[in-house]
């Protein structure tokens, strides 16, 4: 079953592009599309969609709401899809916001066509859309917006053990599972098993959910220091 598409920017053009790239790939259909925040909520409650490409910055509802209404007001309906941030260049301070709001990640607006097909199928199938290390970036690029180091650990941290403690720091300083395995020593199978705990542990969506709590937790601060 092809992987549902809704394209979400009040640029037409863009749209059109994107809706080009998509529409020549056999397990991609693009189901619907939306100019604004308002009209993507609407659309949703009368289409199935598994992916939403969203622009930040829109007319009457940007991306950022509309992304927290999906993934916590549950707006999308049951089976909500996941959210994709499309945010320029520049990286605006609005796509730390959409992250925290429960995107699965950001990309580019000018990604290369098979960098932007990759993201879809790996947030699709349930992974991370953007790099680890890409995500630590915009974190640290916007670390003034993180609470400022709690004097006190985080007591959603004492539910992990050390091991799985570790695995967490490395996962916010942008190492894959593969560099997670070879710096710990162990198989890769192993720290996907960690990463898994983790995240139902701490009931945390993805990866990228991962490295914005290890952050606000003071776990690990900008430049990649821990504690």
């Amino acid at each position: 079953m092809p992987i549902r598409v809704m394209l979400v920017d009040d640029q037409v053009l863009l749209r059109t592009g994107f809706k080009m790239v998509l529409a020549a790939q056999q397990d991609m259909e693009v189901v619907a599309e939306a100019g604004d925040g308002t009209e993507a909520l609407e659309r949703l409650r009368t289409v199935a969609v598994d992916v939403v490409l969203m622009d930040v910055r829109m007319p009457r509802m940007d991306g950022v709401e509309a992304t927290r209404r999906i993934c916590q007001d549950g707006q999308g309906g049951p089976g909500a899809p996941k959210v994709l941030i499309l945010t320029t260049f520049d990286l605006d301070e609005y796509a730390f916001t959409a992250l925290k709001a429960g995107a699965s990640g950001f990309m580019l607006k000018d990604v290369p066509p098979d960098e932007l097909l990759s993201a879809i199928r790996s947030v699709s199938s349930g992974d991370a859309v953007v790099a680890p290390s890409t995500t630590r970036r915009l974190l640290d690029r916007f670390a003034t917006l993180l609470p400022a180091a709690r004097q006190t650990e985080d007591p959603r941290l004492k539910q992990l053990t050390e091991r799985e403690r570790e695995v967490l720091v490395l996962i916010a300083q942008g190492l894959s599972n593969g560099e997670i395995a070879a710096h710990l020593f162990v198989s890769e199978a192993t720290v996907k098993t960690h990463v898994g705990r983790i995240l139902a542990k701490l009931q945390l969506r993805d990866r990228v959910q991962a490295v914005v709590l290890a952050y606000e937790t003071g776990l690990v601060q900008a430049g990649g220091n821990h504690r």
